[in-house]
């Protein structure tokens, strides 16, 4: 029996995402899976370490935001790493330290 350490309700959100990684010269598009107030769960092309450092940039639809599209940089830690082979693709869960709304 595995027990439930998430402190906050998680909403399953396809949203596109830009992560900065370290060492990268410039933003990987992504998708998130879901996301909470606290963090967030995304998909990413390219293998990041546990413990990293990332910048994200999600984009809030109007459906969420009801009124237009609100973008939210913000800054954290990849706290789980999850390697999906077959898809060549990295499952990264991510803590939000510090977000900042985009005019």
């Amino acid at each position: 029996m595995t027990s439930e350490r998430r402190g906050t309700r998680r909403f399953a959100l396809r949203l596109p995402v830009a992560v900065h990684l370290p060492d990268q010269p410039g933003p990987i598009d992504a998708e998130t899976k879901d996301v909470s107030a606290r963090g967030v769960y995304f998909y990413l092309p390219d293998r990041v370490e546990q413990g990293a450092t990332l910048e994200f940039l999600l984009t809030l639809p109007p459906e969420i935001t009801l009124t237009d599209n609100i973008q939210v940089r913000c800054r954290g830690r990849a706290i789980r790493v999850e390697h999906d082979q077959p898809n060549q693709r990295t499952g990264v869960a991510a803590i939000i330290d510090d977000y900042q709304f985009l005019a």
